[in-house]
């Protein structure tokens, strides 16, 4: 079965399970928005683990609306109290225009990808104010939430704050 090596490595995962009971709150109050590129490990790269922050992947970690109701979620019921909002060097996302990323999509499947949004960035610095800003003026982020904006570098593993 596809899926059968995985299963196998949960089972042997669930044998040492410490997270049971546990209430779901980010217990060192961080929430991440962060790319879903395999090359980082968000809990490990801030010095975090299992059940402390809340972790929001997708393409190129933007802040999409779905970003901000988990956000929201996290600041208000999950005793979230900073949230990071951290890029990637090398970035696929960032490699080229949004039509160029389509085209590639396209090319790859034979069906046209131009009708769908992929939120391509073309200035990673820019897009990370802008995002950082998208939560910071969110009606339901209360002002004492502190947002900050990173690109990690995916070759020496260090966070480069975005001013």
């Amino acid at each position: 079965m596809a899926f059968d090596d995985l299963l196998s490595a949960n089972r042997a995962f669930a044998e040492d399970f410490s997270l049971q009971g546990f209430d779901g709150i980010a217990r060192a109050g961080i929430a991440m928005v962060t790319c879903m590129d395999s090359r980082i490990d968000p809990l490990t790269m801030i010095g975090l683990s299992a059940g402390d922050a809340k972790i929001l992947r997708n393409p190129g970690g933007r802040v999409t609306d779905q970003v901000l109701v988990a956000v929201v979620l996290g600041v208000t019921l999950l005793q979230v109290k900073r949230v990071m909002v951290v890029q990637h060097t090398r970035c696929a996302m960032a490699s080229a225009p949004e039509a160029e990323l389509q085209a590639r999509i396209s090319e790859a499947t034979g069906s046209d990808a131009s009708w769908m949004t992929l939120g391509a960035i073309t200035d990673q610095e820019a897009t990370i104010r802008a995002d950082v800003h998208k939560v910071e003026s969110h009606p339901l982020v209360p002002d004492e939430i502190e947002v900050g904006g990173f690109i990690y570098d995916v070759d020496t593993g260090l966070l480069t704050p975005v001013s």
